[in-house]
């Protein structure tokens, strides 16, 4: 049964990804800004095809004139698509991402910005690529934890992550949006603490072995919830704007875990 399921997962997600594929080409090609929706079209198909249901609270802000720096907890790759499901976004990724097989090449199509966390000297040159993506109108997400939890908590926030955009220093004038991610809920029952990992990724798995779990568990439910933008004025440094964030996405992921 379960080998079927593979089967039928793995044809669908070819099928979709050849429809939307050449059309995604051509609009970024051309530069339309479709090209963004077809991404957000091409994750929610996955996500149905995953069996995975999404809860949104709250909603996403939009700048008049450029796009928002997102922070959200990391639990699993599935954050990506999920993530992309509910929002035309792009993604903060270290450098060696794009030598990825499957997930290399999912960050390039999104579009993702590459940075190469080792290259003091290049610090500047990256937050400015994020602070011109950000004026241009992209949406751009940061994981600054670092690093993917259990999901029954969220790891302290990396200021440095924050610093290499040049965020506490004026180089981004894009507000941050604090953003929680909590897989809740399995075949609609919630799913509690021991349960959580099952949708976790840490980085001593291997993604073959996670993905056939993620599969053969077709009903994962999982909340995404945006809170209130911060303000760069609200903080003197990066260290300070990165306790706001992290104690915001922490409050929304208490209440996601309570079940509130």
């Amino acid at each position: 049964m379960f080998f079927l399921r593979f089967a039928l997962v793995a044809i669908a997600a070819l099928l979709v990804t050849m429809v939307l594929l050449p059309a995604h080409f051509v609009t970024r090609w051309l530069k339309h800004p479709i090209r963004k929706q077809i991404e957000v079209c091409w994750h929610r198909a996955i996500c149905k095809i995953l069996g995975v249901k999404v809860e949104v609270r709250g909603t996403m802000v939009q700048p008049s004139g450029h796009g928002v720096l997102i922070a959200a907890n990391h639990i699993s790759w599935l954050d990506i698509i999920v993530l992309g499901s509910v929002a035309p976004i792009s993604f903060v990724a270290k450098n060696e991402i794009k030598d990825w097989a499957l997930f290399g090449s999912l960050a390039k199509w999104q579009e993702s910005v590459f940075i190469d966390r080792s290259a003091r000297l290049g610090v500047k040159a990256q937050a400015d690529i994020i602070n011109q993506r950000l004026l241009a109108g992209d949406n751009i997400v940061l994981f600054p934890e670092g690093t993917t939890s259990d999901g029954n908590f969220i790891y302290p926030f990396k200021s440095s992550l924050f610093g290499a955009l040049g965020v506490g220093n004026a180089a981004i004038s894009s507000p941050i949006q604090p953003v929680s991610i909590v897989y809740n809920k399995l075949c609609g029952l919630p799913m509690g603490r021991f349960k959580r990992p099952l949708a976790a990724w840490p980085g001593d798995i291997e993604i073959g072995p996670h993905l056939l779990g993620v599969i053969s568990e077709p009903h994962l439910g999982v909340v995404v919830s945006f809170g209130e933008p911060v303000a760069q004025s609200e903080a003197m440094n990066r260290k300070e704007i990165t306790m706001i964030v992290q104690t915001r996405v922490a409050e929304m992921t208490s209440r996601a875990l309570r079940g509130r």
